[in-house]
């Protein structure tokens, strides 16, 4: 069992692009940040640190482009800045529901994977494109309160729901930009 420890922000925009960042502290390849970026015309890209975390990223959530480049990362309190030859994104959030109890896995691939489909359009767990078991084990959930973002080309514009015309797996962020502090457990032995 694998598992990443950290903070998925999503946020999607007027430019009808939607962005999400995974900033993970604590995994199986050390720290690192990525972007899954879904441009306005439906194309799903990854911003990725290197090749390694591309090839692992992209064996479970399917993309158009992947793109490996440099990434700077800013942690505050309550807000995230990401820097990449490709976008500039920022995004705060507001205070944190927590829920700091763990639950067992059963647990959030049933009842809790009913909760959140119900209540944010978002599954707890599921098969990645791999085949391999995923679980999203929620610590703290946290609604977006501002976010910008820009590319070489194109300033993103205010803050919108996110939307997603091709989802990156069998999940997506909820509609409502959120920041969700998640334990991702990753089973890669095949059903």
């Amino acid at each position: 069992m694998m598992v990443f420890k950290g903070r998925i922000s999503s946020s999607g925009f007027e430019s009808g692009d939607c962005l999400v960042i995974g900033d993970w502290l604590e995994s199986p390849l050390g720290s690192f940040t990525n972007i899954m970026w879904a441009r306005s015309d439906g194309t799903r890209v990854l911003l990725s640190p290197s090749q390694e975390h591309a090839k692992f990223v992209s064996s479970l959530y399917s993309f158009d482009e992947i793109k490996i480049t440099d990434i700077y990362v800013e942690r505050m309190k309550r807000r995230i800045k990401v820097v990449t030859d490709h976008l500039e994104v920022s995004i705060s959030w507001g205070r944190s529901l927590l829920l700091p109890l763990p639950r067992p896995l059963w647990f959030i691939a049933s009842i809790e994977n009913i909760f959140g489909k119900i209540f944010f359009g978002s599954k707890t767990f599921g098969l990645a494109r791999d085949g391999s078991k995923e679980w999203y084990s929620i610590r703290g959930i946290s609604k977006v309160v501002s976010a910008e973002a820009k590319s070489h080309e194109l300033d993103f514009g205010k803050m919108a729901p996110n939307s997603f015309s091709k989802p990156f797996g069998f999940s997506s962020p909820p509609k409502i930009p959120t920041s969700i502090i998640v334990n991702s457990h990753i089973d890669r032995e095949k059903p």
